[in-house]
């Protein structure tokens, strides 16, 4: 990371830096939120382009607030991003649904796409564009490629289950009954 020296009232992290790295995270987070909009899921794009950029902001802030006298303060943005990883798993939570009808749990997926957007929010708020990066392509393969490959590996197996099942008698009168 490119550290700026400071003077009173300067910042650690030129302008244009602070706005390439928010901008960056709101692109990411609008990109995986892409894909829940695209499934109809709880939490789309919007939310997940500002859980990315708020992210990225606190980082950032976290960043300014722990330089003293040209050095940072790794525990105390470490701290800022302990805070930001719980606080967002109450966000996730939100878009968890209980279905007890049918006795299953939807949207954790989304939570946890939630949660990555967060981690990838800190990341650009960090200026750490190849672990960003890096993490926006696995994200992306995990919920695009490997979200078809288990819905194949389903349909493959209820089809097994519905195959292996006795087909059930005709209702009626059984013969020799009568």
């Amino acid at each position: 990371m490119h550290v700026m020296p400071m003077t009173s009232g300067e910042f650690l992290i030129g302008p244009w830096q602070i706005l390439v790295r928010m901008l960056v995270a709101t692109v990411i987070g609008t990109a995986l939120g892409l894909n829940r909009e695209i499934h109809g899921k709880p939490a789309g794009m919007r939310t997940h382009a500002l859980v990315a950029l708020g992210a990225a902001l606190i980082t950032l802030i976290s960043l300014e607030l722990a330089a003293r006298d040209g050095q940072i303060d790794g525990g105390a943005v470490l701290r800022t991003v302990q805070g930001v990883m719980a606080g967002i798993g109450f966000l996730g939570g939100g878009v968890i649904l209980r279905d007890d009808s049918h006795q299953s749990v939807h949207g954790l997926t989304t939570a946890a796409s939630v949660w990555v957007v967060a981690s990838l929010g800190i990341a650009c708020g960090a200026g750490q564009w190849l672990t960003a990066l890096t993490a926006l392509a696995l994200t992306l393969v995990v919920l695009i490629v490997l979200g078809r490959i288990e819905k194949k590996c389903v349909d493959w197996f209820v089809r097994k289950q519905d195959a292996a099942e006795p087909t059930p008698r005709a209702e009626g009168p059984r013969p020799g009954l009568m």
